[in-house]
């Protein structure tokens, strides 16, 4: 017998490449400078998301490689110990990715449920 169908959603995702194919930016790297801003810390944005900090650093410099421009100012530790905190670019590429990801998201649902909610019995409120 069959079971009740689940509701199905679309999924869609975007990230920026360079002409070699190497990720500048997407997801990840949107959640890490987040994580950073919120905590002013690598080594804190690494362990909210459960990821190490090397490789946190090697994403971050990837980025500001393949941008040529820094996305981090850091502070060397001490007494009153270390930091990061965002470039003015960097917190302008959140604001504008974000952007980016939401409105695709959007359309996304939009089409999904114009091109195949019908057919699969969904409705745009099921969404």
């Amino acid at each position: 017998m069959p079971r009740e169908p689940k509701p199905l959603f679309s999924r869609s995702k975007v990230w920026i490449e360079d002409a070699d194919g190497n990720v500048v930016f997407g997801m990840g790297r949107l959640r890490i400078l987040k994580a950073i801003q919120r905590h002013g810390s690598i080594h804190a944005a690494a362990k909210e998301l459960n990821i190490g900090y090397r490789a946190v650093w090697g994403r971050i410099h990837a980025t500001e490689s393949r941008l040529g421009q820094k996305l981090l100012e850091k502070t060397k530790g001490g007494a009153a110990g270390g930091g990061s905190q965002l470039t003015p670019l960097a917190e302008s590429i959140i604001e504008r990715f974000d952007r980016i990801q939401q409105c695709i998201e959007r359309e996304t649902d939009a089409l999904f449920n114009e091109s195949l909610g019908d057919l699969l019995n969904l409705n745009s409120e099921s969404q």
